[in-house]
């Protein structure tokens, strides 16, 4: 006789803190639904429930913790069943790997101090896709499974409802799609049939032995009902042919894995549905990066200069900071689909986080710089740069001064003085300040500081009689043109756009004229742009009002582009820094465009073969059809040209969708539907709407030029060198312990990187993260010079592993696993 199917079924509820209601609305329905599972589980003794995200009992536990503790007694009892061991339920696609890092991190060491266990199974039920790096998260944070149910079947075609999920590093989580629906719209005993019906149908469609059905009534809370209880009852009475059970995914899952039954691996992202997401909102998705960025940041110099100065870690201010920010990533507020008042909320929530973010990473930077020898000298005033990357950068840096002792303006005569800590002269320049005020002013000059270290220079006034300091042009201009030894960057005065862009070091010309034309689309879409993964219908383009050069000397030039379209006004700035092998452009966007799209577009000369999006902690390569796909802070476009390898990668800070067809790149820089508009709601010629990204937003992007590939390119260093430039700190004399040049954390390897420095969460060890980056095997050198230590370690592609450095020397140097908790082999 062969066994049953069996099919599990899964009492939840479908809570969104935020989405068509405010964050304080989603905490009232987070109580009312976690007391109504309560009360379902006193009542009935064979009823599970399901619940996942720490980020709830959090605030059940500091605003009814009478009810946390009956949570606990039903936890313990093996009826309450936690999954996704992250704060929230995030956005799969578009927070950094570091987020997803952190979403375990806080998750699982809540559950684990609150419940005394922590959850196995991830679980995104309603996310909007999910990047091909999770298997490696999820099991490095202790989850060895994983539930989802978007991309759906009509999106993505796949053989079985389970299977396992491969990352590129060979990690695998066994992975179920949710076939029907997390929730049930009613609790009417047909509708629960039919899903059992369609659930059995699925069955013997694709063979399998058991499923998943997901029950629980509403989509803004709610959950089982006293009549969903009974009528499972009714029906597992009813079968014959089925087992019908009250279950968990957990239940699932053991009974998957002691089965023995090979399952088909998937070795590929999960995409894709709601590709709107990807771009709606751009005020959200730059908080989002600048909160990221400084996080990581701010962590790295506290850890350093508690080490190093004895300096306070703000260990719990990062706590809330960090929550602040993975609350936030909940899918649908970063993916841009609640309503207006959310995005308030969502600003001051990020406002918070970036605001503590900044104080810790200042009070670590003061703290080393003070303990700087510092030598007085008169009329010099020193400027530490600071360099947070674990590798030496050379960069343009800018900063607002005040000499001491006399007016910037009206008495800077070229002839002041730049000297390095060894006492050798540096090239700056004078730039406009931000403030209009004879006693302050700008300056730039081009720092080589060492790798996750500091620099001293100083900055003289040289006496009257010596004559101004003459520097060679290291940036040739014409009004149209920037050149240096590496590039050569033509723009078209007609339009506006790149007529040339030269790669001077053997590549050639890499971008088609037309380069940077900025393309308006109409986009009719809803807020998802639900069942669109092309935008095609193009009704215009910017064009060309003004161009001029604003800036030129010995350390950059800068052309000024102003373009309009209707009400719309577009300002790209073009900056060429003397030694740069990249252009950069900072744009500001006045978009008066409802229910459009703007995209910039980047033509490559020759024959494109190859397009790569950077994901969470990884890379992936796409297919170059113009279909609309997620990215984070970097793509990249490679192909032919007459036989030359050439290709082009496009840096961002803030963007995060883009497309690839007919030979050229284009970044998606803004979309503006109406707020949270859900098809199939329909619109109104009787009321007025809000569209989204109306008014002003700022940007910069990067063009980076290559032969070979991105890894040649050095793509994903320079990358995270935009996101996060060389800092410069205004300091004085003083004595201290300290040299003027320092480097803390270095690796020797270019393609592996230290993606987090902190100080761990239970003493003062550091915690370094790094990452491969290339996809290729690697064996790195991690060393602390300063501290004169260092340890060697062994990379797959794209592995990724924490290392956990204690204070004592004399004590080993171990791998540890995301949660900081497992601990792995000596080094």
């Amino acid at each position: 006789m062969s066994t049953p199917k069996k099919l599990h079924m899964i009492g939840n509820a479908h809570l969104d803190p935020v989405w068509l209601w405010r964050w304080q609305e989603g905490f009232q329905e987070i109580k009312a639904t976690f007391r109504s599972a309560l009360d379902r589980l006193e009542e009935y003794d064979d009823f599970i429930f399901t619940s996942s995200s720490a980020a709830y009992y959090e605030w059940i536990e500091h605003n009814n913790p009478r009810m946390l503790e009956e949570i606990k007694a039903r936890v313990r009892e093996g009826r309450w069943v936690l999954c996704g061991g992250w704060w929230v339920q995030p956005d799969c696609n578009l927070p950094s790997g570091e987020s997803f890092v952190r979403q375990g991190l806080y998750g699982q060491r809540y559950f684990r101090q609150t419940f005394g266990m922590t959850a196995t199974i991830g679980y995104n039920v309603d996310s909007f896709g999910h990047h091909g790096m999770l298997p490696q998260i999820l099991r490095k944070s202790g989850m060895s499974h994983y539930v989802f149910m978007r991309p759906m079947a009509h999106e993505k075609e796949m053989d079985q409802s389970l299977f396992w999920w491969e990352s590129p590093d060979g990690s695998r989580v066994l992975t179920y799609r949710v076939p029907f629906g997390y929730n049930t719209n009613t609790d009417q005993y047909s509708e629960l049939q039919q899903r059992v019906s369609e659930a059995e149908a699925l069955l013997g469609q694709e063979q399998a032995a058991a499923g998943m059905a997901f029950y629980g009534v509403g989509n803004h809370g709610g959950g089982p009902t006293k009549r969903n209880i009974e009528h499972v009852r009714e029906l597992a009475a009813a079968s014959d042919d089925m087992a019908i059970a009250f279950s968990s995914p957990l239940r699932f899952f053991e009974e998957a894995m002691a089965s023995g039954t090979a399952y088909p691996v998937h070795r590929d992202d999960l995409q894709k549905h709601a590709s709107g997401c990807y771009s709606v909102h751009s005020g959200v998705k730059k908080w989002n990066r600048q909160a990221e960025h400084l996080l990581v940041n701010a962590e790295a110099w506290g850890a350093i200069a508690a080490w190093t100065t004895g300096a306070t870690y703000a260990r719990e201010d990062m706590h809330r900071a960090w929550k602040a920010t993975l609350f936030n990533q909940f899918h649908d507020i970063l993916a841009g689909t609640s309503i207006q008042e959310a995005y308030e909320d969502a600003q001051d929530l990020y406002g918070e986080t970036k605001a503590i973010a900044a104080r810790a990473m200042n009070h670590g930077m003061q703290a080393l710089s003070w303990d700087i020898a510092i030598p007085p000298e008169e009329g010099m005033l020193p400027i530490v740069v600071w360099n947070s990357h674990p590798w030496e950068v050379t960069q343009a840096v800018e900063l607002e001064v005040s000499f001491p002792g006399w007016v910037a303006l009206s008495s800077c005569k070229g002839n002041e003085l730049l000297l390095d800590d060894e006492g050798r002269e540096v090239a700056w320049q004078l730039l406009q300040s931000q403030a209009t005020a004879d006693f302050r002013t700008r300056i730039a000059f081009v720092a080589a500081v060492p790798a996750t270290g500091y620099r001293v220079y100083r900055l003289y006034r040289r006496p009257e009689e010596d004559a101004p300091r003459e520097y060679g042009p290291a940036v040739a201009v014409s009004e149209y043109v920037l050149e240096n030894a590496k590039l050569r960057l033509e723009l078209d005065p007609a339009t506006g756009t790149i007529k040339s862009l030269r790669d001077k070091q053997g590549g050639g010309e890499v971008l088609r004229a037309g380069g940077g034309r900025a393309l308006v689309l109409q986009d009719l879409s809803d807020t998802w742009s639900h069942d669109t993964v092309r935008f095609d219908d193009i009704v215009g383009e910017f064009q060309a009002v003004r161009l001029r050069l604003v800036e030129q000397g010995p350390v950059k030039a800068v052309i000024h582009v102003e373009s309009e379209y209707h009400r719309s006004t577009l300002v790209q700035e073009y900056h060429l820094h003397a030694q740069s092998d990249a252009v950069e452009v900072r744009a500001e966007l006045d978009w008066q465009e409802p229910r459009a799209m703007l995209k910039l577009h980047f033509p490559l000369a020759g024959h494109a073969e190859r397009g790569t999006y950077e994901i969470p902690y990884g890379h992936i390569e796409r297919p170059l059809n113009g279909e609309e796909e997620p990215g984070l802070q970097w793509t990249d476009l490679s192909g032919t040209d007459h036989g030359r390898r050439i290709g082009l990668s496009l840096l961002n800070d803030c963007k995060y969708s883009f497309d690839m067809r007919d030979n050229a790149m284009n970044m998606t820089v803004t979309r503006s539907p109406i707020y949270a508009h859900h098809v199939p709601a329909s619109l109104s010629t009787e009321r007025a709407y809000t569209h989204i990204d109306i008014g002003i937003q700022t940007f910069r992007y990067a063009l980076l030029p290559h032969q070979g590939d991105w890894r040649q390119a050095g793509t994903v260093r320079r990358t995270i060198e935009l996101n996060h430039p060389a800092m410069t700190l205004l300091e004085t004399y003083h004595e201290g312990p300290l040299p003027q040049r320092a480097s803390f954390v270095s690796i020797d390897h270019p393609a592996v990187i230290a993606s987090a420095i902190k100080l761990a969460e239970d003493d003062d060890a550091l915690i370094v993260r790094c990452i491969e980056t290339a996809g290729t095997a690697a064996r790195a050198t991690i060393r602390f010079p300063y501290w004169d230590r260092a340890f060697t370690a062994d990379f797959t592609a794209c592995e990724l592993k924490t290392f956990r450095i204690p204070r004592d020397a004399q004590e080993p140097i171990r791998e540890v696993d995301l949660l900081e908790m497992g601990l792995a082999e000596e080094r």
